[in-house]
């Protein structure tokens, strides 16, 4: 009798675990697997929050930048603009002792876009040192002017002045932005 009831005990302990304990087990296994696979998933959707977030920072930080080169360094009008050049440019010439020969402005409204470029050609003679202070002068210049073209040649009289006609550039919006 008691080697039948261990006899018993041992086969409902079998049925007990292939029928309840084993597929409990699975489960389990299961579950932590999902749970890592979960956890794997919301760390890449936390970077790829991070990545958009920074990027919308970026784009928004940029716009602010824009914006704050659009009303505190490009001139807010055509009259502006020609106030920039034809003073600034005056005077730096001056500075560096070169003698104007003419100018000549022309203002361009670039398609599709909010701002119109004021083109500026100028002759101006002067020795080479007298030149190339000129010149790193509007590079170092707090206001926006381009430098587009250069072009050097010796003046007519033969003696060491030399002829430079400048393109030089500078921007403003066009209409209230």
């Amino acid at each position: 009798r008691v080697v039948y009831a261990l006899a018993a005990g041992i086969v409902i302990n079998i049925l007990v675990f292939v029928f309840l304990v084993y597929p409990l087990q699975s489960d389990v296994a299961n579950v932590e697997q999902r749970t890592r696979a979960a956890e794997s998933a919301l760390a890449a959707a936390q970077a790829e929050f991070g990545r958009a977030n920074g990027a919308l920072t970026g784009k928004d930080r940029a716009l602010k930048e824009l914006d704050t080169f659009y009303r505190s360094v490009l001139a807010k009008d055509l009259t502006g603009a020609r106030r920039l050049t034809f003073a600034r440019l005056a005077q730096l010439a001056a500075k560096s002792s070169l003698d104007f020969e003419r100018r000549r402005y022309e203002p361009v409204v670039e398609r599709g876009s909010n701002l119109t470029r004021l083109k500026v050609s100028m002759e101006l003679m002067g020795n080479y040192a007298d030149v190339r202070d000129f010149i790193h002068e509007i590079e170092s210049s707090p206001e926006f002017v381009v430098i587009d073209e250069i072009n050097l040649a010796e003046g007519s009289q033969g003696d060491s002045m030399l002829r430079l006609t400048l393109q030089l550039s500078t921007y403003f919006r066009t209409g209230e932005q």
